[in-house]
């Protein structure tokens, strides 16, 4: 009870612009919960896809492939779907590559998406903190003015240590973002070299299932 009283204190003498930093954190922290979730959903399913498609590969049962829902679920699908597709128009390794690159940067663009907004909301709240700060200060001198002098002291020091409040609280909201941000980033960096493998995995299944359809041909000739 002490401690809500202290924080509700604090918001109080911070001024008005205390509420708007919280609400950038507020959004802020919502942006960096719905990143975490769907970015760990979309490193879960890339595994499960990959683990049922790899055999599925091995054998060239492409259309099953593209059939499997957890596969289309998955963001590894705009990779591996791409180079299907591709394979029906040229079977070269590099145009099958190309197209594979095509479908990572579709890919990554979901995954990136909305997380450069925490930086952004964390230097909004450093700003808004340090506006509030000196609007307070701007708005202590003028009142200790015409204050008596035996009191302008401490008015004046009361005054500072109230502005200081709304900077504090912006410092305070943008650590806990800029360290979100870095989290998220690390985590999106992961999930896209996986991608990446995954895709260097499948043109290298298909190369081995050429050699050994070829092979077998050869064999039975």
């Amino acid at each position: 009870m002490q401690l809500l009283d202290e924080i509700l204190r604090f918001f109080q003498e911070g001024g008005s612009f205390m509420l708007p930093i919280a609400l950038v954190l507020a959004l802020g922290l919502a942006v960096a919960l719905e990143r975490w979730l769907f970015l760990s959903h979309a490193r879960l399913t890339n595994k499960k896809a990959f683990a049922q498609i790899e055999p599925l590969l091995l054998k060239q049962q492409f259309e099953q492939v593209l059939g499997l829902d957890v596969y289309r679920n998955a963001p590894i699908s705009r990779i591996l779907t791409a180079g299907i597709e591709r394979m029906g128009a040229s079977e070269r390794r590099e145009d099958i590559e190309y197209a594979m690159e095509e479908g990572l940067m579709e890919a990554s663009s979901r995954l990136e998406k909305r997380t450069p907004y925490l930086a952004t909301l964390a230097n909004i709240a450093t700003l808004m903190g340090l506006l509030g700060t000196i609007i307070g200060l701007i708005a202590a001198f003028s009142a200790v003015a015409n204050a008596d002098p035996a009191e302008k002291a401490s008015l004046l020091s009361q005054s500072i240590s109230v502005a200081m409040n709304t900077t504090a609280f912006g410092l305070i909201s943008a650590i806990p973002l800029l360290a979100c941000h870095a989290i998220l980033q690390t985590k999106t960096t992961e999930i896209l070299d996986s991608m990446e493998m995954a895709g260097v995995k499948f043109l290298n299944l298909l190369t081995k299932a050429r050699q050994v359809s070829t092979r077998s041909r050869v064999s039975d000739q």
